[in-house]
């Protein structure tokens, strides 16, 4: 039997969230109803956006850009630094919701899920009543709205709920797909961004139809396995199945999806470092040590594969954590381009009766020094004060994370 397959996306879920918590609190203005933005810090200039509104997508801002551009092309836009804390209340409430309607509900990001509507017919009926039902819950009880993509498979489900926003709900079922998939530009098609786009439109290849024509082995000769995947993503081939998925376990983490494939090992081992400084600074502040440190990569294919190591002992060193990052990336790595990268620190303990390791280097105890003076610094002055040499000139921040999505504990991990 086919299965029943819904995907669930909030429309500018970061935006939405952080109107609807101002009007709760008194607010008499929906941001949603104004020019406005989520994204970085606007004294500082630095950041991107990450949700708009309506308002502002009509003067072409666009989600990843910088807050440089998006003034540029809008300056009274009105632009909110990210409150990430917030969003995973909402994203757990929104997940709960979605968890009445079905044993089967995979968290694919902060802000869409994946159900399994198969065997929850029997109990709540049609289909496309019951995503009618999911989508006006959601208005009702939390405040925003939600697009539903409905289909036999998750990726037609999910470029359903990409026609039509906001507050839609639409089906692209196989025999639907030369109707509704086939004649959208090829930029529309999952996976396709801004460095692919351009080489399919060289080939000719404009709309996903022509992509879905074109001669299978050629595009495998000009794109490899990535275009033998996109081939089969224009012709609905998809194998993929619903997941329920377990708890995130306990520690401290944190990640960066990254805005174009990265595939030099050195310029990862940057981004690795980047995101290894704020997690030891956070180690550091809880007045812990990690035992257990681990690395996650996802693919262009949006594939996500880990590698961890067990210390020989404890430690919240900057440096140490960094080597044990370095050297797990390379072991893991397959090569290919990178769109997201991870550092989790678990295995947690105190420092009460931590004993230098006899595997640590003669210069530990300076580097641990080294860490605590900067660390007062940085929570003085500001990240940006101190800054390693590595990152001059190298177009990576030297820090990213802080407050973001993998400080909180999500009720169910996300890919």
């Amino acid at each position: 039997m086919d299965r029943i397959i819904f995907h669930i996306d909030v429309n500018s879920a970061y935006l939405s969230w952080e109107a609807v918590y101002r009007l709760q609190h008194g607010s008499l203005t929906d941001l949603r109803t104004l020019s406005s933005a989520i994204g970085g810090d606007e004294k500082s200039r630095h950041g991107i956006i990450l949700a708009k509104s309506e308002i502002a997508k009509k003067y072409g801002i666009k989600t990843g850009e910088s807050l440089r551009e998006a003034k540029s092309k809008c300056p009274e836009i009105m632009l909110i630094p990210p409150n990430y804390r917030l969003y995973m209340k909402c994203s757990n409430a929104f997940y709960e919701i979605l968890c009445e309607y079905s044993s089967l509900v995979q968290r694919y990001s902060v802000d869409e899920c994946f159900l399994d509507y198969t065997d929850s017919q029997a109990l709540y009926g049609d289909p496309l009543e019951a995503a009618y039902s999911i989508k006006e819950r959601v208005k009702k009880e939390l405040g925003f709205t939600v697009n539903i993509g409905i289909s036999s498979k998750k990726l037609l489900a999910k470029m359903a709920s990409e026609l039509e926003k906001p507050d839609k709900v639409h089906t692209i079922f196989e025999h639907e797909i030369k109707e509704k998939m086939w004649p959208l530009p090829i930029e529309e098609l999952f996976m396709v961004g801004r460095r692919t786009a351009p080489k399919l439109r060289g080939l000719g290849i404009k709309t996903i139809g022509d992509l879905a024509k074109y001669d299978r082995e050629l595009i495998r000769i000009h794109l490899k396995s990535f275009g033998e995947m996109i081939w089969n993503y224009a012709n609905g081939i998809d194998s993929s199945t619903v997941k329920k998925e377990e708890s995130i376990q306990k520690g401290i983490g944190n990640s960066t999806t990254i805005s174009y494939d990265v595939t030099d090992r050195k310029e990862a081992h940057l981004v690795l470092l980047s995101l290894t400084e704020m997690v030891s600074m956070r180690l550091r502040e809880a007045d812990m040590l990690t035992k257990v440190i681990s690395v996650s990569v996802k693919n262009f294919g949006f594939s996500t594969y880990s590698h961890q190591r067990k210390l020989p002992g404890p430690t919240d060193c900057t440096m140490v954590i960094y080597e044990n990052v370095t050297q797990l990336f390379d072991q893991v790595w397959k090569g290919e381009p990178i769109r997201h990268l991870g550092v989790h620190l678990t295995d947690l303990c105190g420092k009460e009766f931590y004993q230098i390791s006899i595997f640590d280097k003669n210069d530990r105890e300076r580097q641990m020094q080294a860490d605590r003076v900067m660390d007062a610094l940085r929570k003085k002055y500001g990240n940006d004060t101190l800054v390693r040499s590595s990152f001059i000139n190298s177009g990576i921040r030297p820090i990213r994370g802080g407050v973001g999505e993998d400080n909180y504990q999500m009720m169910s991990s996300l890919l």
